[in-house]
């Protein structure tokens, strides 16, 4: 028997803990403007804290939290750091979130 996208595993606890960490970050407004600002290509330290207005030691937090989640990755280039969303699975779940917020 094969599983399909619709049967549920039960998550551990660990699996739990982790998942609910990463929507708690994800909960507060600047992180998830943060995040949704990466999905298409890497930008700087200073460019995302520009495009959502707040300072670049905030932004620098907020992106330190969300790289340690796994939900950026950090590339450098030169002295600066570029941030953009982890993986594939990171766009999809924002970008199905975006979808589902906008329907009625």
């Amino acid at each position: 028997m094969t599983t399909t996208y619709l049967e549920l595993q039960v998550l551990s606890t660990g699996q739990t803990s982790r998942l609910a960490e990463m929507f708690r970050l994800l909960g507060e407004p600047n992180r998830l403007s943060l995040v949704y600002a990466c999905l298409e290509e890497p930008q700087s330290v200073q460019t995302l804290a520009a495009d959502i207005d707040i300072s670049m030691s905030l932004a620098s937090h907020h992106l330190r939290l969300l790289r340690a989640a796994r939900l950026l990755r950090a590339e450098r280039r030169g002295k600066q750091v570029f941030y953009v969303a982890a993986d594939a699975h990171v766009q999809r779940v924002l970008r199905d979130m975006v979808e589902h917020s906008a329907q009625e």
